[in-house]
């Protein structure tokens, strides 16, 4: 990603997308007085810089596998990249972190039943060699969650030009 400055037009680019990313670059370029040219370019730009990407948000419950929890793994420094990797490779974890603090990797993941959190957790992430442990939290209810502001990595970011 190169350096990119943003100035006031672009972040009220952004929160106007934010609010509706189907809106039209006229209706933009008619509220931030500007040309529909200039909102292409900016919208470009942004995009180009990693800054902006445009994907479909779906509901949880869309899915078959509709309860979320949080796994956190103490695992080996030497051999964190390698635990990691593999960790992003099983189907029910959606989000793989590496942290600071009392687990260095937390996984996110999707399950139904309790028994295929504890397969995820237990027989194929803590039977990783270099896991010392895992601690599972299940998510009971959703107090605030905005998926409006995501990290933009480098796979959704190729997705997301073909």
């Amino acid at each position: 990603m190169s350096e990119s400055l943003i100035d006031d037009m672009d972040r009220q680019l952004i929160d106007m997308l934010s609010r509706d990313a189907r809106i039209s670059n006229r209706k933009i370029a008619l509220d931030l007085d500007v040309t529909e040219g200039t909102v292409r370019g900016r919208i470009k730009r942004l995009q180009s810089d990693g800054l902006l990407s445009f994907t479909a948000i779906t509901s949880v419950d869309l899915g078959t596998a509709n309860k979320l929890a949080f796994i956190g793994v103490q695992a080996d420094m030497g051999n964190l990249r390698d635990i990691a990797d593999t960790i992003t490779a099983i189907p029910a974890v959606t989000s793989v972190l590496v942290t600071m603090g009392r687990f260095n990797i937390l996984a996110i993941c999707l399950f139904d039943e309790l028994a295929d959190l504890h397969a995820v957790a237990s027989d194929q992430i803590l039977a990783l060699d270099g896991v010392h442990h895992v601690e599972t939290s299940v998510v009971v209810k959703t107090v605030k969650y905005n998926s409006r502001i995501v990290r933009i990595t480098d796979v959704q970011r190729t997705n997301g030009s073909d």
